[in-house]
């Protein structure tokens, strides 16, 4: 016959009590309404902030795009094919970051800073957002060098400063491409990262581009940034931000660093075509009113 001693159970009551860690964890969830063409609309995410990171019950990732007042825009950074009307999303509470490190040098990643050339992980331990405020006209200093491009025409009559922006406009095969290679060739020892930022090309002509950089030894300087043109328009339109975050990254560690966007015009179309899945106010030919931005130098001016 078992005795129960009430002691005992007091005492085995009170240990409990003594270890019981109550752990409160305030998690912002929603659920999706819609999914399709790379976009996801989503309802309950309350507190959820513009530009923050979301995961999806499989496991997806998107970025919170539009805040509506009864939803939530996201674009899919991934296929989504798993994805399914009712299933739950989790907002991380981090807004759109990337990995950076000096071990980028050297390697072709992807727009969310993943390695695509084979060649193993990259290791990182710093994070920056890929939308991080520029500084502004007063903290800046006035363009006082050149940057040397390696072409005599360039550099005799336009010359470009450093810490100023250049347009190349032409049509097809006018050589805007080889134009921006022999610039990043012209960097070599003179202390500048470049970083290539292709958008929308073939996958071939990135291949052509990177394995010109390592044959002429300028690959040791600079990153090289590749969305092709079979990737979701998502990745496409990320692709300039992740390159300016890599960049961003050298420069606030004093060093000179040259950022080329190859091309644009892919950017604005992939960004055309998730304003208007999004349901965003289009402007002239449909695209949505942002877009028509003016570029400017470092004093104001608009070139």
């Amino acid at each position: 016959m078992v005795t129960i001693r009430a002691d005992e159970i007091s005492n085995i009551i009170r240990e409990r009590i003594e270890q019981y860690n109550r752990e409160v964890k305030i998690v912002n969830t929603g659920t999706v309404l819609q999914v399709g063409d790379g976009i996801a609309r989503i309802h309950g995410l309350d507190e959820v902030m513009a530009g923050e990171l979301v995961e999806f019950e499989e496991g997806t990732i998107g970025i919170a795009l539009n805040l509506e007042s009864n939803n939530v825009g996201v674009v899919l950074m991934g296929d989504g094919l798993l994805i399914q009307e009712g299933s739950s999303v989790k907002a991380t509470g981090r807004i759109a970051q990337i990995p950076v490190s000096e071990a980028y040098l050297g390697r072709v990643v992807n727009a969310l800073a993943k390695p695509i050339d084979g060649r193993g992980e990259i290791s990182a331990s710093e994070f920056r957002l890929i939308e991080s405020a520029a500084p502004g006209i007063i903290s800046r200093r006035s363009v006082y060098e050149p940057l040397q491009t390696g072409l005599i025409a360039i550099d005799s009559m336009i010359p470009i400063g450093r810490g100023q922006r250049e347009l190349i406009i032409g049509d097809r095969q006018t050589g805007k491409t080889a134009v921006a290679t022999d610039t990043i060739l012209n960097q070599q020892g003179q202390n500048v990262i470049c970083v290539y930022v292709a958008i929308g090309q073939k996958a071939s002509s990135v291949a052509q581009v990177v394995t010109t950089l390592q044959e002429r030894g300028a690959m040791e300087y600079t990153i090289v940034v590749a969305e092709t043109a079979d990737s979701p328009a998502t990745l496409q339109y990320l692709a300039p931000y992740t390159g300016a975050a890599l960049a961003e990254y050298f420069m606030y560690r004093e060093r000179h660093t040259l950022i080329i966007y190859d091309d644009l015009s892919k950017q604005a179309q992939a960004y055309r075509q998730m304003s208007l899945l999004l349901r965003r106010p289009p402007g002239r030919e449909a695209y949505p009113g942002d877009v028509f931005l003016f570029a400017f130098t470092p004093f104001g001016k608009s070139r």
